[in-house]
């Protein structure tokens, strides 16, 4: 992969951990171009969200390869929400998903829901969910 080609994207629900997660892949990937979106849970009962995305910053992204980071992948939904509002800016040739930890349930979404370009870079699974869609055990206060 040409670093020259890839476009690194920090995709984020208001949290700090990302932002430390995505400066600690940028160590690696320093030439990428860089892409930034911004995120909310918005709660329409004690067990229902929906995500908005509120912020897109990106360059084209036709032909490019393309790392999306959340730290953690729950549902898997806001990841392919993020998927969605980036198509705006092209398609790119190849997708990497990287997070520290997923569940099981947001891995199987993303698998059906991202084009098969897609690889999916993960730490470690855990294999459920609370109702509010936070993992368990997760990594406790990280993904606040």
């Amino acid at each position: 992969m040409s670093l020259n080609d890839t476009c690194f994207i920090n995709f984020k629900i208001n949290n700090l951990n990302q932002i430390i997660f995505h400066n600690g892949l940028l160590n690696y990937f320093d030439s990428a171009e860089n892409c930034f979106i911004s995120a909310f849970r918005k709660h329409t009962s004690s067990n229902d969200f929906d995500v908005e995305i509120e912020y897109l910053a990106s360059p084209k992204l036709d032909g490019k390869v393309v790392l999306l980071s959340d730290t953690m992948l729950a549902s898997g939904q806001s990841m392919v929400l993020a998927y969605k509002a980036l198509l705006e800016k092209g398609n790119p040739s190849a997708i990497h998903l990287v997070s520290v930890i997923g569940s099981q349930q947001g891995i199987d979404f993303v698998s059906q829901n991202f084009p098969e370009n897609t690889t999916l870079w993960i730490g470690g699974i855990d294999p459920k969910m609370t109702t509010q869609s936070y993992i368990v055990p997760g990594l406790g206060d990280a993904g606040d």
